[in-house]
């Protein structure tokens, strides 16, 4: 049998984390096995889906590098598919119309309230002839569900799951106008699509009891279903935007990388011994449902950002380039010249160790970018340069002129020491003056490292327009 998993989103809204880590089960499940994933838009709520909403899951997607098999599926455009199976259910005596009008209902759900039982449709016009119905209602259609004994999934998660059939009514198959409820139109397509493995989140675990009657009633197959546990946030508490429950754009424009994201949302509900690095090759041939814990995982910004900092150290520099370079020229205002871009090739590895995320690296990379003096400075770092610090950098260029043969680091941390005992200064007091100048920052590369990325002629323009 060829394993077949799907992720079913509803374009309401962006792809969220929650979501995300649903895709990443469903899609390494499938690798896994050397099965197939697929995708499906449930975009049957005309009302509230956009093409805004689809286009964001799809970027999202396609970013985290879930790719899936074969075309994306439009639930709504196969309604009329849907309507078709619901039409066979009636004519198999599977289902039955029903000419309760609203007012009937609520006057229904009124009495239930008023005498505290659950509220649910009392099959009123389960065993009614079609000739009884009122004038002028349109009817729905509705499955006719068993009444009597239980349901009982085998879930690869949760492990056996019952519900009593007596708590679950005659549900819509069929609105008056129709159009498809979602609990039909999900079997359907689940069907079609041979879908094996129905791998969600267990918020979804009252649905698969309904849903499994629909399939029982057809006679279809039936998946092989898993609950996963939802996503808390680091309190407990249901998982919101305080917590970091936001769309996958955010994340990355935040500047976290795929394969960082993947790594910390495997590691929410799934784990593999201690291993916390895992990468997507040891993810395929790991993952497996049973693995999957029963408990509700927290979302961690911090060990998501700690995680990010080691795959941005592990990244290649020539992989970085492409994604910090539009962060360096927004920063700028403008495109980065040639003699920047050699230098942010150059000080990429000694700025990756002090970065966690592409924010942070471009932040620390742009005064490498930069061409011309003086470099924008923070109010700390101008704090630094009192009337002796200015001295002390309008004298260093003449001194590195005199001081050194060939501008490397090693000869140009051999002329600052000079420089500094010769005029009775603390190598300090050299040195965090003329990062300031060097980088605008209090805080940078090894300040040696700085000089010699950034060669003579712009190193000396910098600390003659920071002397002042």
């Amino acid at each position: 049998m060829t394993i077949v998993t799907r992720f079913a989103p509803s374009p309401t809204g962006f792809l969220h984390i929650g979501g995300a880590r649903t895709a990443l089960f469903n899609w390494l499940y499938a690798r896994h096995h050397g099965g197939k994933y697929l995708l499906r838009i449930e975009d049957t709520d005309r009302a509230r889906s956009t093409p805004t909403a689809i286009d964001a899951i799809l970027d999202g997607l396609s970013w985290l590098g879930l790719d899936w098999d074969g075309d994306v599926t439009y639930q709504f455009a196969r309604a009329g598919r849907h309507a078709e199976i619901a039409q066979q259910m009636l004519a198999e005596g599977k289902a039955y119309h029903c000419y309760a009008s609203p007012a009937e209902l609520e006057e229904m759900r009124s009495a239930q309230r008023r005498a505290g039982v659950p509220i649910r449709y009392d099959g009123r016009w389960r065993d009614r002839k079609p000739e009884d119905a009122p004038p002028g209602i349109a009817p729905v259609i509705r499955l006719k569900a068993p009444q009597n004994g239980r349901t009982v999934i085998q879930d690869a998660v949760q492990g056996e799951v019952t519900v009593e059939n007596a708590v679950l009514d005659d549900m819509i198959l069929l609105r008056a106008d129709g159009t498809p409820t979602y609990m039909l139109a999900v079997v359907v397509d689940d069907q079609d699509m041979g879908v094996t493995h129905v791998i969600r989140g267990d918020d979804h675990l009252n649905n698969a009891f309904r849903q499994l009657q629909i399939i029982r009633a057809m006679g279809w197959p039936e998946p092989v279903y898993a609950h996963i546990p939802l996503i808390h946030g680091s309190d407990g508490a249901k998982l919101s935007k305080r917590h970091g429950a936001l769309g996958i754009d955010a994340y990355r424009d935040m500047g976290f990388l795929p394969a960082a994201l993947r790594n910390y949302l495997l590691r929410l509900g799934w784990g593999h011994g201690d291993d916390e690095i895992i990468s997507t090759r040891q993810a395929i041939e790991w993952f497996d449902l049973p693995a999957v814990g029963r408990s509700a995982s927290r979302f961690d910004m911090v060990k998501l950002t700690n995680l990010n900092a080691h795959y941005l150290r592990e990244t290649p520099d020539e992989e970085l380039l492409p994604l910090v370079l539009p962060l360096i020229e927004a920063r700028l205002g403008g495109a980065v010249d040639a003699a920047g871009m050699e230098r942010v090739r150059r000080g990429m590895s000694g700025v990756k160790p002090r970065s966690r995320t592409v924010v942070e690296l471009a932040d620390n990379l742009v005064f490498y970018a930069r061409t011309g003096a003086p470099v924008p400075a923070d109010d700390k770092a101008r704090a630094q340069l009192t009337p002796d610090a200015r001295r002390v950098l309008s004298s260093l260029p003449a001194a590195l002129d005199e001081g050194i043969a060939d501008w490397s680091e090693k000869a140009l941390e051999d002329a600052i020491r000079r420089f500094a005992e010769a005029n009775g200064l603390k190598l300090g007091q050299v040195a965090q003056p003329l990062r300031v100048a060097l980088t605008g920052s209090t805080a940078s590369p090894g300040i040696f490292e700085v000089l010699a990325i950034l060669g003579p002629a712009e190193a000396k323009a910098r600390l003659l327009a920071a002397g002042g």
